[in-house]
């Protein structure tokens, strides 16, 4: 197995591969892809689907190569920048309650750690599940600070992250961020309201493409028929 992840990694570049590992991470703590084995199973497929285009196609040695270089860039968008998307905006979406109960904890007198644990114990999500995998770290001897800052590499979201900068700075000085925290909790919440006005300000414009696209065609057929067929009469 390390003889293998020795050669992919004198094959591709060491840059690209420390990139993708990064990006990878976005995916969450069940994502189970290597960077290493991405990165040759898309070098393997390309080249597949090169020569099956090749071969198939009369125009091969034209179509292949812009086949496959569609496929090679659509590839890791496809498979993991799409899903860091949908998986920010879903994080984002939970982040909103957790953070909730996590402040209602804090309000109670409890110090951020307790805090945390009370709120994972009652919040049923993934980003709970990464606070979960935070808390696991401690008992392997981590400090709640160094978990934390762990875990961000694990979450796509600035604003998730900025709120669990905010906690650890808390950790580490004493701070009280309960104020800090409903501030950012409505910050969510108002990029939340902007994003469905962005999607719903979009409608018209795709109602008026369709309309374009096949409406207008319909009717200029009905409306130019009887011309057409006293023509063809």
């Amino acid at each position: 197995m390390s003889k293998r992840k020795d050669f992919s990694r004198r094959i591709f570049n060491q840059n690209k591969l420390d990139k993708l590992d990064n990006k990878i991470k976005k995916l969450g703590i069940y994502n189970k892809i290597e960077a290493t084995k991405f990165m040759s199973l898309r070098l393997f497929s390309s080249i597949v689907i090169f020569f099956v285009v090749l071969y198939i196609s009369d125009f091969g040695y034209i179509v292949a190569p812009i086949v496959t270089l569609l496929y090679y860039y659509l590839f890791e968008r496809v498979l993991i920048d799409e899903r860091i998307k949908k998986r920010c905006s879903k994080l984002e979406q939970e982040a909103m309650y957790f953070f909730e109960v996590l402040t209602l904890s804090l309000e109670t007198g409890r110090n951020l750690e307790e805090a945390i644990k009370v709120t994972i114990k009652n919040v049923d999500s993934e980003l709970s599940d990464e606070f979960k995998n935070a808390i696991r770290e401690i008992k392997f001897g981590k400090s709640l600070t160094e978990s934390l800052n762990d875990m961000q590499a694990n979450i796509p979201s600035d604003s998730i992250n900025n709120i669990i900068l905010t906690l650890t700075q808390a950790d580490l000085y004493g701070n009280s961020i309960i104020e800090s925290l409903y501030s950012q909790i409505d910050y969510l919440r108002e990029k939340k309201k902007l994003e469905m006005k962005a999607v719903i300000s979009k409608v018209p414009i795709k109602v008026s493409v369709i309309s374009v696209l096949f409406f207008v065609p319909l009717v200029l057929l009905i409306i130019l028929a009887p011309i057409l067929l006293n023509y063809l009469n």
